[in-house]
């Protein structure tokens, strides 16, 4: 049955398959390495008259069949069984929501590892106060000139976009299509036109960039024209960094050329890979996104701040890379990765008795007090949970990624943002409702951490069926029901000091208050787990009603580890 598995399947060449990514007629392809399809082979024409592709069965005694809605929004091929005499499930489209066309509207990127799928390309903010999928798509950031004064900045792995028209020459070399694309002010961006990926030939496109995907690792580049003031401030090697600078070679070696068996995870502006240097030190080296705007903001805010930051319940940043397109970051290397790893595992909990955990309670909260008084700036993280709290060989805790965190210098203690970042399940409610943070906030999102190593849930996305709460308004319930015990993670049952819990789900409940008045500061917090004095009484804390209701879902960005609790909200206009 010769019917179209994928219309964006275009053909097979040796182990690649190789997507159409641009309108017919721009004749513009991307390869990804994935296996042969066991089922077809399919070859493709492309000359001047014509453009097409073919498919053959391998085996002409197979039957299949396609099933399409009325919509045709939804395709499923089956294959007929002789074994279980049956239609089996062979293929479906889409496969997942970034095969929606134009989902992210002009000059949107899909990725489908972000929460929502939809961001703008770097060099554009979106066009609608809160950019959400579907929507108006993004804007640029900075006009264009539409003269020779422009510039491009290249975009790597890349699902090629649509346009309203393009233009395709075999002939040309990538330096001649640029200088013909600058000469044209409807040029919005080229590429290489083989759809081999060896390089040559030339594809322009004109008019506003549509249904742009991003492929890691396996996609196609693309430059896109933009001024010459945003050019100019795509630059970070101008910054005072008091940090040593690694040769990109070495950073290279490290990592067997950023080996996939070398990733630790995907940080929420790229991914984290281990590496080892010659003199055998392990590293963890974060990459920076080539696409991500947002997360060059974050790096140069993480190398400002790290570079004047040391303390022992601080993971340590050893350097960072800067050169050419690649930006890097060198941190120490924690064996046991991040504490949600632990807490949230129903087996690796019982590594953690009460012990541990209460030591990485008092670590944790040393860490925030340095940031908040003792180190040589004012520090509010704005970002803290348990996916950033690391640990050692020794278990011993340590704060990361300072990309969200904001400086602050003299008796300045608070600041207001109608960009709100942070992680929801742990932001106050007066930073997610009103982009106003302080050290307060600080201490909500700390008290938010109490609760979830005192009790083994996460705070997002936990519904008691009984009542119908989340976990902060379950843990008061408990409180005023004179139950408090029954919060405790069943993992460390009998391994602790009832006493000691009670008082840290006391201290929890006062970090929590809906009001920033009402909370401890991070000295008294201290003070209260080393000593036994009296507790003030908690009032009701904020957030009570489940989340999973209210939450600003449009705002949200890509997850970062095994956490749900890890999706961070990159940017939110409109406050």
């Amino acid at each position: 049955m010769n019917d179209n598995e994928n219309p964006e399947l275009v053909m097979w060449k040796g182990s690649t398959k190789f997507y159409r990514t641009g309108p017919w007629n721009g004749v513009t392809f991307s390869a990804s390495s994935i296996k042969l399809n066991p089922i077809f082979n399919s070859s493709f024409v492309s000359n001047e008259d014509e453009l097409y592709y073919t498919y053959i069965l391998v085996d002409k005694a197979v039957f299949s069949r396609t099933l399409v809605n009325q919509t045709l929004s939804l395709r499923q091929r089956f294959v007929w069984s002789k074994a279980t005499q049956s239609w089996e499930l062979y293929t479906s489209v889409p496969r997942d929501q970034c095969d929606t066309y134009n989902l992210c509207g002009a000059y949107g990127i899909c990725s489908i590892s972000k929460s929502p799928v939809c961001h703008c390309l770097k060099g554009f903010k979106p066009k609608s106060e809160v950019y959400v999928e579907r929507s108006q798509g993004c804007v640029r950031t900075k006009p264009l000139n539409y003269s020779r004064r422009d510039g491009f900045v290249k975009f790597n792995d890349l699902k090629l976009p649509d346009s309203t028209s393009s233009w395709v020459s075999k002939s040309m070399n990538l330096n001649e299509c640029e200088e013909k694309c600058l000469d044209n002010s409807s040029c919005m961006a080229y590429t290489n036109s083989d759809i081999r990926g060896e390089g040559s030939g030339c594809a322009m496109s004109f008019g506003d960039l549509i249904d742009i995907r991003y492929f890691q690792d396996s996609g196609q580049d693309l430059y896109i024209r933009m001024s010459a003031s945003e050019l100019e401030n795509d630059h970070i090697q101008n910054i005072d960094l008091e940090l040593p600078l690694f040769e990109l070679a070495t950073i290279v070696s490290a990592t067997n050329n950023f080996s996939i068996n070398k990733k630790l995870g995907q940080g929420g502006f790229g991914p984290v890979y281990k590496g080892t240097l010659v003199a055998g030190q392990e590293i963890a080296v974060k990459r920076l996104s080539k696409i991500s705007e947002q997360g060059l903001k974050e790096l140069k805010n993480e190398v400002i701040l790290f570079s004047k930051l040391q303390h022992r319940n601080l993971v340590k940043l050893l350097g960072c890379c800067i050169q050419g397109e690649e930006k890097l970051l060198i941190y120490e290397f924690m064996p046991n990765k991040s504490l949600d790893s632990f807490i949230f595992d129903q087996e690796r909990c019982k590594i953690l008795d009460w012990s541990k955990r209460f030591h990485i309670i008092c670590g944790t909260a040393r860490g925030v007090m340095y940031l908040h008084q003792d180190s040589r700036l004012r520090i509010i993280h704005r970002d803290l949970k348990a996916s950033n709290v690391l640990l050692d060989q020794d278990m011993n805790r340590k704060i990361s990624d300072f990309g969200l965190a904001r400086a602050f210098g003299g008796d300045e203690t608070e600041g207001n943002t109608n960009r709100v970042v942070g992680t929801y399940g742990y932001m106050a409610p007066e930073y997610a409702s009103d982009g106003q943070f302080s050290v307060k906030s600080d201490i909500f999102s700390f008290g938010i951490l109490l609760l979830e190593i005192i009790s083994g849930k996460k705070n997002r996305g936990f519904y008691h069926s009984d009542n119908k709460l989340n976990l902060i308004g379950h843990a008061w319930k408990l409180w005023n029901e004179g139950m408090p015990s029954q919060l405790i993670d069943s993992c460390i049952q009998g391994s602790f000091n009832l006493a000691e819990v009670i008082r840290c789900i006391h201290i929890d409940l006062l970090c929590v208050q809906q009001h920033p008045k009402d909370r401890p500061s991070m000295p008294s917090v201290i003070l209260m787990l080393g000593s036994e004095t009296v507790l003030p009484q908690p009032k009701q804390p904020g957030y009570l009603a489940d989340m999973n209701s209210t939450r600003l879902d449009s705002s949200s960005s890509m997850p970062e580890s095994s956490s749900t609790n890890t999706i961070t909200i990159s940017e939110l206009e409109g406050r």
